[in-house]
């Protein structure tokens, strides 16, 4: 499946050629609340028929569209924060599967702003959004909101002015799709949901701090203040307390550092980096700069004059003296240490909320337990192995390591915006080159800076080397198509590549009748995994249809509607359907859901919604789809002859496969006759 548009899915539904019928459940209107002189507060109202529901501003990866607001600001408006919404619903959709929120009967969304022109009276904006009800859903709608600033009202914001902007699109009739009755999740679940995710931040935090213990800028500072601890102290009872009240300071060091976070960004803003292409950008930058430094290139040290000033504090004695010798530790353990840090903080920005403090908290709790422990029990020190070139190879490890996860960052910006730059093929290919580094390094082939000399591999090393050799021939086979389970929730889709079958297969081989010439036709491309030749254009594949003189299947669908891959999965691949889908009828499958720009001089008027102009690709087919078929939904597929007459009536999910090839078989005798 497609995962470039996660937050563009349509939602997977049944349709029947019962009598259209438009559906508009959502009205919006708008109005403006006066707080200041120069600020207002900019309020959209979503009424909802009864049975729908509108979905948040966010939800989570594989949902539905969210509800999202853009305002034209320009230099004459700054928006303060973001929009606000009220609590909704969070619900077990059975549809997606997920935890989701909505709203029934009602939305109130406000955006802040600061007017910077007073002679301003109009502020326009836009909302994208979705609504289902329990049995199906309606693709994205986009409605303009006006904001007049003269109809505003007083400080407290009653009898407001309302000015409506009344959405107008026409959707037809979709119907039932088969699911489960959707559950209301209670509190104390929500509550409960959210504390296993935390939890599961705090455990790789701790994770994450024991892993740092066995890095150079650490492991050999673990004997060395305890020994300062013990021997300083009077009896050993203070030693072990001073020992403690240390390792609690590191804790309440690393637990700032995340509150600090949170503080600076929100704790509702958090959750927005993993689904931006900035912050996806900024991580892959951030981590391949952690993965450089662990590697020997250089080191991410805080400045010299801080570590001077905190060390010369951490002299004074008493508890005053002992935070300043925590503190003291964490800056000059941040070449090694900060790349942790920096990983937990790129990682509970996944999870939004608390999560940064909660995996600072676990990541802390483990790099200050040794500590403690070993001024307790100070005979342990003699089983701690010695420092040396081991804890370099760590390190480096580590480096590769952090390079391969870098490029799953890149890998989601570059799917987002559907640029192809690193698609399956380079992907794993990057990771065979990193990985096959990483053995070599380890069989003592490769050294780098700081690495001791290596007179002989010892049984470790070795073991390891050869799991990671294991694991790069392994990934070799995915350049061929090979579906490589173990990593499949790292590289692109199968789909998102030069080839749906990898690096040397024919892209053409079995996509076409027996007897066609083996080259792809203008527009072209054969659609994994059943290499059916498909066009994403209307027009070419038309052209192409009536040079071969085959009928045409338009299969309506979006980038991740769920049953669009039931059908391709479950229906497509029967030996009958295949065999007529690659050489009964030309495909043209049209994305309603493509958020890619449409050219200037394909940019129209839309018909749908006078004086509006279609901005995206899957605007244009979305509308065609309305226009010619009288509804909306996906998947739906249409038989069509030259003359875009329909050869017999159109159908939507079938997931029956003798039935859709009967419907086949039906509209290519139609064509035939």
């Amino acid at each position: 499946m497609r995962t470039i548009f996660l937050y563009f899915l349509l939602v997977s539904l049944t349709w029947t050629t019962a009598k259209a019928q438009v559906l508009d459940p959502v009205k919006w209107s708008t109005s403006v609340e006066k707080i200041s002189d120069t600020e207002y507060d900019l309020i959209s109202t979503a009424t909802i028929d009864r049975g729908w529901h509108l979905y948040s501003q966010e939800v989570p990866e594989d949902g539905p569209i969210p509800t999202t607001f853009m305002y034209d600001t320009g230099k004459d408006v700054e928006l303060i924060g973001n929009t606000t919404e009220e609590e909704g619903r969070t619900v077990n959709d059975p549809v997606f599967n997920m935890r989701i929120k909505y709203f029934d009967d009602s939305a109130e969304f406000r955006q802040r702003i600061n007017i910077l022109n007073k002679e301003l009276s109009i502020v326009k904006g836009e909302v994208e959004f979705m609504v289902c009800d329990d049995m199906r859903c309606l693709p994205p709608a986009y409605i303009d909101l006006d904001f007049d600033l003269t109809k505003a009202k007083g400080f407290t914001g009653t009898d407001s002015v309302v000015s409506e902007e009344e959405s107008t699109i026409n959707f037809q009739e979709p119907v039932k799709v088969d699911s489960d009755e959707e559950v209301v999740i209670t509190e104390e679940e929500e509550k409960e949901a959210e504390n296993s995710g935390l939890w599961t931040i705090f455990i790789l935090g701790m994770g994450a701090g024991l892993i740092a213990l066995f890095t150079p800028c650490v492991f050999p500072l673990i004997p060395m203040t305890v020994s300062f601890f013990t021997k300083q102290s009077q009896n050993k009872a203070e030693g072990i307390k001073n020992a403690i009240i240390y390792g609690i300071c590191i804790v309440v060091i690393y637990v700032i550092l995340g509150t600090g976070v949170v503080a600076i960004f929100g704790a509702s803003a958090i959750n927005e980096f993993s689904t931006s292409v900035t912050f996806n950008l900024l991580f892959f930058i951030i981590l391949v700069i952690f993965a450089v430094s662990f590697l020997g290139a250089f080191e991410i040290m805080l400045p010299q004059s801080w570590a001077n000033k905190i060390d010369s504090k951490a002299g004074k004695g008493g508890y005053t003296g002992i935070f300043f010798m925590a503190l003291a530790l964490a800056i000059v353990s941040f070449s090694c240490t900060g790349p942790f840090v920096g990983n937990i903080i790129v990682l509970s920005a996944t999870k939004g909320g608390l999560a940064p403090m909660i995996g600072m908290l676990g990541f802390s709790i483990a790099l200050a337990l040794p500590f403690g422990l070993f001024a307790a029990f100070p005979g342990w020190l003699n089983s701690l192995p010695k420092s040396g070139g081991w804890l370099n190879t760590v390190k480096v490890v580590l480096g590769f390591l952090e390079l391969a996860f870098a490029f799953k960052f890149l890998s989601q910006a570059d799917l987002v915006l559907q640029l192809h730059f690193l698609e399956r093929e380079v992907f794993i290919a990057i990771w065979i080159a990193i990985f096959g580094a990483l053995a070599f390094y380890l069989f003592g082939k490769i050294r780098l800076p700081h690495d001791s000399p290596l007179t002989h591999i010892s049984v470790g090393r070795l073991s390891l080397g050869l799991l990671v050799l294991s694991f790069t021939i392994y990934m070799i086979p995915g350049l061929w198509g090979a579906p490589l389970n173990l990593i499949s929730a790292f590289p692109p889709p199968l789909d998102y590549s030069e080839s749906p079958y990898g690096v040397g297969n024919s892209k053409t081989g079995g996509g076409f009748s027996a007897g066609e010439a083996q080259v792809l036709p203008d527009g072209g491309h054969l659609l994994a995994p059943h290499q059916i030749l498909a066009f994403n254009d209307y027009d070419k594949g038309m052209a192409y249809a009536k040079e071969v003189g085959k009928p045409v299947m338009l299969d309506f669908t979006g980038w991740a509607c769920v049953n669009c891959r039931k059908m391709e999965q479950n229906v497509w691949p029967n030996d009958q359907v295949l065999n007529m889908l690659k050489n009964e009828v030309v495909l043209i499958s049209l994305y309603v859901d493509d958020k890619r720009k449409l050219e200037d001089d394909e940019i129209v008027e839309s018909q749908l919604r006078p004086g509006k102009q279609l901005k995206y690709i899957g605007q244009k087919w979305s509308e065609f789809q309305t226009i010619k078929f009288k509804t909306n939904t996906q998947p739906f597929y249409a038989l069509i002859g030259h003359d875009e007459e329909n050869l017999n009536d159109p159908v939507g999910y079938t997931p029956d496969a003798q039935e859709y090839l009967a419907w086949l078989k039906e509209g290519v005798a139609a064509y035939e006759n």
